[in-house]
C-alpha cells in the first residue's frame, strides 16, 4: 500500500473591502495519493529519485502553508525559500513568499513574488488575480486591469467573480465608469455577496449621483461581511445626499466605537470610497 501524502495549493478568494483590491490567502487541499492494494501477487512500489524529489517538496508546500495559517511566519519562509532555492520554477513557493511579506507589511517586497508567480503560471487564475490586485493596490491600476482579463479568460479557473470584482473597483480608480460596471454586476451576478463588489458598486453608484441605488449596495455590503471604516464613511455621506440625517448619524456613531483612529467627515464633506 502506498504511503498516503497531502498536497497543498493556494488559491485566492475576496476579502472585505479596503481601498485597494483583495488578496486572500485561503489554502485549498489538492487531490491525495490514494493508497492502493494489490489484488495479484505482491510487488514492492519504489518511487524515483525524481519522483521522491517532487513529492519531498509538495510536503515542504504544504508545511509552510500550514504554518502560515498558524500565523508562524518566520517558519513558514523558512520552508518556502527551502522550495525555492530546490525549485526556481514554483508558482507557489512565490505566492506564498508573497503572501508573507504581505502580512509582515511589507507591500512593496510582495510585489516581485507576486510578479513571478504569475509569470510562472501564466494559465493560473488565482495567480493572475493576485498580482493584479497587487498592481491595483500600489499604483498601477490601469496594468491591473490587463491581469484581471487573463485571470479571467484562465482555463478551470475556479473564482473568476473574484477578478471581475477586482476588476470593476480598479477600473472605477481609473475612470472606466462602464468596464466598472459591466465587471461589478459580472462578479456579483457570480457571486452575489461579493463584499468587495457589492462596496464597489456603491461607491460608483454615489459617484453617478444614484443614491438610492448607492443606498441599496451599501446596505447588502454591510449585511455581507464586517464593517471597515471606509465602508461606514461612505454610507454616512449616501444618507447625507438623501437627506436622513438620523442614519447618517448613526453610521458615524458606528465609525467612532469601532473605529476611533478613522476620520470621519462633516455632512456634505465628500469622502473617498
Amino acid at each position: 500500500m502506498m504511503r498516503l501524502r497531502s498536497l497543498v495549493a493556494l488559491a485566492v478568494v475576496m476579502a472585505v473591502v479596503a481601498s485597494g483590491c483583495s488578496r486572500l490567502t485561503f489554502i485549498k487541499p489538492a487531490a491525495k495519493r490514494i493508497p492502493y492494494e494489490q489484488k495479484q501477487s505482491p510487488y514492492t512500489v519504489s518511487d524515483s529519485p525524481a519522483t521522491r524529489q517532487r513529492l519531498a517538496t509538495e510536503d515542504r508546500l504544504a508545511l509552510a502553508t500550514q504554518r502560515l495559517r498558524a500565523g508562524d511566519l518566520d517558519s513558514a519562509e523558512r520552508d518556502a525559500n527551502t522550495v525555492l532555492k530546490s525549485n526556481p520554477g514554483s508558482a507557489d513557493a512565490n505566492t506564498l513568499l508573497a503572501i508573507i511579506q504581505d502580512q509582515r507589511g511589507n507591500t512593496q517586497r510582495a510585489g516581485p513574488y507576486y510578479k513571478r508567480a504569475a509569470e510562472l503560471a501564466p494559465k493560473q487564475g488565482a495567480a493572475l488575480n493576485n498580482y493584479g490586485a497587487w498592481l491595483c493596490g500600489n499604483g498601477f491600476p490601469a496594468e491591473a486591469l490587463v491581469w484581471f482579463d487573463r485571470a479571467v479568460a484562465a482555463p478551470g479557473y475556479r473564482s473568476p467573480g473574484s477578478a471581475h470584482a477586482n476588476a470593476g473597483g480598479c477600473a472605477i480608480k481609473v475612470g472606466q465608469y462602464e468596464r466598472a460596471q459591466r465587471d461589478l454586476e459580472q462578479a456579483l451576478a457570480l457571486e452575489p455577496g461579493n463584499a468587495y463588489a457589492l462596496a464597489s458598486m456603491a461607491a460608483s453608484e454615489y459617484q453617478g449621483g444614484r443614491y438610492f441605488q448607492a443606498r441599496a449596495f451599501s446596505q447588502r455590503r454591510l449585511a455581507a461581511a464586517p464593517a471597515s471604516a471606509d465602508v461606514l464613511q461612505l454610507a454616512a455621506t449616501i444618507e447625507d445626499r438623501l437627506g436622513d440625517t438620523n442614519a447618517a448619524s448613526r453610521y458615524r456613531q458606528r465609525l467612532r466605537a469601532e473605529f476611533p483612529e478613522a476620520s470621519i467627515s462633516s455632512p456634505g464633506e465628500t469622502t473617498r470610497p
